[in-house]
């Protein structure tokens, strides 16, 4: 295992909030704490970093170069805890497939096989996220998505 910095897990919360919120006040509501709070947290990391994450506007904040690096990366690992802590908390120790279908495959194909699925892979939790537009794989989350197209002819 990696040796681990002292990683200030408060901070890094309070940043991926502020970034996605686009501002410490909705930051300091959704957190539940003041906006001098945020700052204090967004000032510490900062300090920490040797970097300015934001550029504060009139506007709002927006992310300089090194906020912009930071934030996927805090986004994808903050979304990855809260679903593993969803999983322990309802006792589920198998895996969960997050899988991105459009809507009428789902209704017409999918979703009448699901018990199929269920009884022959009791351990994995299927999760639906039904869409009619091209997605992230990543950004949503998505173990896999299916799309229609032309058989013989996947595309990378």
């Amino acid at each position: 295992m990696p040796d681990r910095p002292d990683i200030p897990l408060n901070a890094l919360r309070t940043f991926e909030v502020a970034a996605r919120q686009g501002s410490f006040t909705r930051a300091a509501v959704e957190l539940r704490v003041t906006q001098a709070a945020v700052s204090h947290q967004i000032a510490r990391l900062e300090d920490m970093l040797g970097v300015i994450l934001f550029h504060r506007t009139p506007t709002g904040l927006m992310l300089t170069d090194a906020g912009q690096a930071l934030f996927p990366v805090m986004e994808r690992g903050l979304d990855d805890i809260a679903r593993m802590l969803d999983r322990v908390a309802a006792g589920q120790p198998g895996e969960v497939l997050n899988i991105g279908v459009v809507t009428t495959f789902a209704a017409g194909w999918l979703i009448p096989r699901h018990q199929d699925f269920v009884r022959a892979y009791p351990g994995i939790t299927l999760r639906l996220s039904t869409h009619n537009n091209r997605v992230e794989i990543a950004r949503e989350g998505l173990t896999a998505e299916v799309r229609p197209g032309d058989v013989g002819h996947a595309r990378p």
